[in-house]
């Protein structure tokens, strides 16, 4: 950057937040807005409440009430962040990606507390976890929205939620759940996903992936080694069962008897002739800092079990193992059209590194994870005012940078060295 464009960016900063001026009946509790969002994108070292305050000249305990007590709309403000995501970054080959990261904390105050894995350190350790949506167009990503997960341990102590100002109404949720919420508040807002991918941890819940195909959302998700489904459709019928005793056999859909019973996708994998005397074919996904990444694919379709315990639509199933480490094998499965190609599955399905990097650097640039307080409606809006702060980031390092985004090349087969083989990460 040149001295001129560092005169810029304060009134660059200036206009982007007047975009937020409506989240604020008071002109002085809109301020604070502004002095948060500097100490965020300043260089201190921690970007907790109190450092903030000190380097922007507003007493500690104003900053603090302005985030968990001063009345203003931080659901509007989250809102609004999406609005402007739609506005200025709306595209045909969006991704929606779901994941969740943790915080490492000290003390049983922070709400959501509690001995937990904690991803941040790789084990178990006292920290709250927090589900997150993000979305990921061309050369751009940010994250939309985020909500904590409250522990069933928490959600059953009532007293101790109100001492952190968790209302009544917020209980335990599967993250599967939040990531639904979090999902559907995003498209009630204009947002529209082309596809949506998660790890394992969402794919092996089945009512999850049956709740995104009810939306008519296409995904491709990674899922565990024992999720269950057919490579070959088997026969159903709707004939009743024989019984004796009176009355009649209802009539419902069943498999015909003796009938094979799903595999898991490890099993067709290793027996099944459709993958087993399938040939790998290697791809080059993405470049990394030691150099391109190759696994190897197989691809066939599936028919996993619905909620009934009989045959679904057609999923696709990709195996991916990695040439470097075979031990490494993921699973992925789709619902999208059985006519999709495997190199656009494949660039859905490695696209998670997008919501890692946004994690990462929400943690190193903006201070996500240095949150103090220890009240729930100060979480929530420093979850949602961090989203906005990082946009900003986003943008102005897009317009400073100065080159136009364009659509990230879908992974071509090994050895086609021309335009399109790569994935860049």
């Amino acid at each position: 950057m040149d001295v001129q464009q560092i005169r810029e960016l304060k009134p660059m900063l200036r206009r982007y937040l007047k975009q937020f001026d409506d989240c604020f009946a008071r002109k002085d509790t809109r301020a604070h807005l502004s002095k948060y969002v500097e100490g965020q994108l300043s260089n201190l070292e921690r970007k907790s409440v109190e450092p903030i305050a000190l380097k922007v000249g507003v007493p500690v305990r104003t900053l603090q009430e302005f985030l968990s007590q001063h009345r203003w709309n931080n659901e509007l403000l989250r809102d609004r962040l999406q609005e402007l995501v739609v506005r200025d970054h709306a595209g045909a080959n969006s991704i929606g990606i779901i994941d969740e990261t943790s915080f490492a904390k000290k003390g049983e105050k922070t709400p959501g507390v509690q001995r937990q894995h904690c991803g941040a350190v790789g084990k178990q350790e006292n920290c709250i976890v927090t589900v997150h949506l993000s979305y990921a167009v061309d050369d751009f990503h940010c994250l939309l929205d985020g909500d904590l997960f409250l522990p069933e341990s928490w959600s059953e102590d009532r007293a101790r939620c109100r001492e952190a100002g968790i209302p009544d109404e917020v209980v335990y949720r599967p993250k599967s759940e939040i990531a639904l919420e979090l999902y559907d508040r995003a498209t009630a807002k204009g947002v529209q996903f082309e596809w949506m991918t998660f790890d394992e941890w969402y794919g092996v819940k089945p009512q999850f992936l049956r709740a995104l195909d009810g939306r008519q959302q296409k995904f491709v998700g990674e899922v565990h080694k024992h999720y269950a489904a057919w490579a070959d459709l088997p026969r159903t019928t709707h004939r009743p069962h024989r019984r004796s005793g009176r009355g009649r056999s209802k009539k419902v859909p069943r498999l015909v008897a003796r009938s094979r019973p799903p595999l898991h996708v490890e099993d067709l994998l290793q027996y099944h002739p459709a993958l087993r005397d399938q040939v790998w074919q290697k791809w080059r996904v993405k470049d990394g800092d030691k150099g391109p990444m190759i696994w190897e694919v197989k691809h066939t379709l599936i028919y996993p079990k619905d909620e009934n315990g009989l045959p679904d639509k057609p999923h696709h199933l990709i195996v991916a193992r990695n040439v470097l480490h075979p031990e490494e094998i993921k699973y992925f499965v789709s619902n999208a059209p059985p006519e999709t190609s495997v190199s656009k599955l494949l660039l859905v399905a490695f696209s998670r590194w997008r919501i890692e990097r946004c994690f990462e650097d929400h943690k190193g640039e903006v201070g996500l994870d240095h949150y103090e307080g220890r009240r729930w409606l100060g979480l929530q809006r420093h979850l949602a005012i961090t989203a906005v702060s990082y946009l900003f980031l986003a943008q102005t390092h897009a317009n400073l940078r100065g080159e136009k985004s364009r659509t990230h090349l879908v992974p071509g087969a090994y050895g086609d060295c021309g335009g399109g083989a790569v994935l860049v990460a």
